[in-house]
């Protein structure tokens, strides 16, 4: 048997493997005339039928439907759930090579639903391990074999997942021309938005945001807060009010950002996914940072319990460094600059030499705190790698904050041009 064959041939084979009848089969719940029709491929079961035959031949239905036999399924099964892991582990080469594995084994066509997580799963690998072009190629194959009037959850993930590619490779352009086509097309349907849409917008603010253009995202922000408000969903309310915080941050309206981070803040506990609770609990101690900078304290508990949660669930070094680099933040605002000091030097460890916004917060926040520590010299020759590292990456937002920040260090350790080259920096990376 292969998978070459129809469910019908498989039905029939099976049956003849056990030495019944069709009447035999089919009794007492169906007729010997619908097996008859369903042999010969003039009726297609339902997934409830194949599963009664399933039980009466003694395979799966798995086996009955795709002709793979099941040590075949367990293998690739065994196989899936290693690269997830891997995946989910921040191991991402590994489970792109995995998930590559999968996709290259003939018998993985004949099984929708495994194909799709691995298809999927390697798009997330590639992404994560920084081979964007390939990982939109991945995305972009997986929207085309999706309907969003069927799929519709799911062609948005798929959607959300390509702009934020987008975003992260530097098109902003094609970023927000993703999301909004995206989003223009799911919401031109009656009926409540669901989870999935709203986070859809999310990452559409975002880019606005990333852009500059305050405007859109604002006015987006209160169409996702009345839509997530009206469902009553946690994930939908934490996705609208955490892009409302964000918003207000951007208008200095620090009191509103604080609020709207607090509601999506109460809302963790309804949850379940740990990796979201982490994002948000660090994020909203980064805000409290700037908007509260009396409440280092608490900022600094939430970024040690993220820091955790992201250890736990197996984080990428990216994400944990930039967790350190938030903790370094809270140490200096709470007078402790050795500890702020230990703190960037372990994020340093984990990021490497590769010039990204991440490794310049890192180096930045040491220097802070060499300044603080009366360590002249070494806050100067870290503030030249910080320099450095900004100088080799795009304007971007981030880069535009990370100039600001050097701009105001170098008042206290750096030459008048440098600081204002720093100046012209950052505006330049924020379009003005």
């Amino acid at each position: 048997m292969d998978s070459h064959q129809s469910l019908g041939q498989r039905i029939r084979w099976a049956r003849m493997r056990k030495g019944l009848s069709q009447a035999q089969l089919a009794l007492p719940e169906l007729s010997d005339s619908y097996v008859s029709l369903i042999e010969s491929g003039k009726r297609t079961p339902t997934p409830e039928v194949v599963r009664l035959l399933a039980r009466k031949l003694g395979c799966s239905a798995s086996y009955l439907s795709s002709g793979i036999d099941e040590a075949t399924q367990e293998r690739l099964q065994t196989t899936l759930d290693e690269a997830e892991t891997a995946l989910q582990s921040g191991r991402a080469v590994e489970a792109r090579d995995r998930f590559a594995e999968l996709l290259a084994d003939p018998a993985l066509t004949s099984l929708p639903d495994p194909a799709r997580r691995a298809r999927w799963g390697h798009a997330l690998a590639l992404e994560v391990a920084g081979e964007i072009e390939e990982a939109l190629r991945e995305f972009a194959a997986l929207g085309a074999s999706l309907s969003p009037e069927y799929d519709t959850d799911e062609w948005i993930r798929v959607n959300v997942a390509a702009a934020r590619c987008h975003r992260d490779n530097g098109d902003l352009a094609e970023s927000a021309a993703v999301a909004e086509r995206a989003f223009a097309r799911v919401t031109a349907k009656q009926g409540p938005w669901s989870d999935e849409t709203v986070k859809l917008g999310a990452t559409l603010v975002g880019v606005y945001l990333e852009r500059g253009d305050l405007v859109s995202a604002r006015q987006l922000t209160e169409r996702l807060v009345e839509h997530a408000e009206a469902t009553g969903s946690p994930v939908a309310r934490i996705a609208a009010y955490w892009e409302a915080a964000l918003v207000a941050q951007n208008k200095a309206d620090f009191d509103a950002a604080v609020t709207y981070g607090e509601q999506a803040l109460a809302l963790l506990g309804e949850v379940t996914d740990l990796r979201d609770a982490s994002r948000l609990r660090g994020e909203y101690a980064t805000l409290m940072l700037l908007a509260r900078p009396q409440d280092a304290r608490r900022a600094r508990d939430e970024l040690e319990r993220a820091l955790h949660e992201r250890t736990a669930t197996g984080a990428s070094d990216v994400d944990r460094a930039w967790c350190l680099t938030e903790l370094s933040r809270a140490e200096l605002a709470m007078g402790e600059p050795q500890r702020a000091a230990d703190r960037a030097k372990e994020a340093l460890g984990l990021l490497g030499d590769e010039p990204r916004p991440a490794t310049a917060g890192a180096l930045i926040a040491l220097a802070e705190a060499a300044l603080r520590l009366d360590r002249t010299e070494e806050a100067t020759a870290t503030l030249d790698r910080a320099m450095a590292c900004l100088g080799e990456i795009g304007p971007s937002r981030e880069a535009a904050q990370g100039w600001f920040r050097l701009a105001e260090l170098l008042s206290d350790a750096g030459s008048p041009q440098q600081r204002a080259d720093a100046y012209r920096r950052a505006l330049a990376c924020a379009g003005l």
